[in-house]
């Protein structure tokens, strides 16, 4: 019978996965990404650690209905249940990106009773677009 191999490393006996206890974020920062095709809320702190995040396709919602404004509705309400639970209180937005769901999901932030410091837009905008095609 072999002896087990001694695990050598400082993550031997660490924790993974759920706290005992939740953070306490007075303050955070919610992303806010909506593409044709789905919307993914992310809630960071102000560090820009990941809180909490969500999508339109993890809410259970498959195909085309992922774009919808009432799926990104659900999400970022999902998404502040949890951060709320926290003890967020204050909140800076960033919304990036073209799709549909950009004004429900920011209609359902404030529904959520979270105080907006800011709402940004940080969509990508092209400098000089695409390379033109050959003559």
């Amino acid at each position: 019978m072999a002896k087990p191999i001694p695990k050598i490393g400082l993550h031997k006996n660490r924790r993974i996965g759920s706290r005992k206890h939740a953070r306490k974020i007075p303050k955070g920062i919610i992303h806010v990404q909506a593409s044709f095709n789905n919307t993914i809320v992310t809630v960071t702190d102000v560090q820009g650690q990941v809180i909490s995040w969500s999508s339109a396709g993890t809410c259970g919602f498959k195909g085309t209905r992922r774009g919808t404004p009432f799926a990104t509705q659900t999400v970022a309400r999902n998404v502040i249940r949890t951060v709320a639970n926290q003890g967020m209180q204050r909140a800076e937005v960033m919304i990036k990106g073209p799709g549909v769901g950009r004004d429900a999901a920011l209609r359902a932030i404030r529904r959520s009773g979270i105080l907006l410091n800011f709402i940004r837009d940080v969509t990508l905008m092209p400098y000089n677009g695409c390379r033109s095609p050959k003559k």
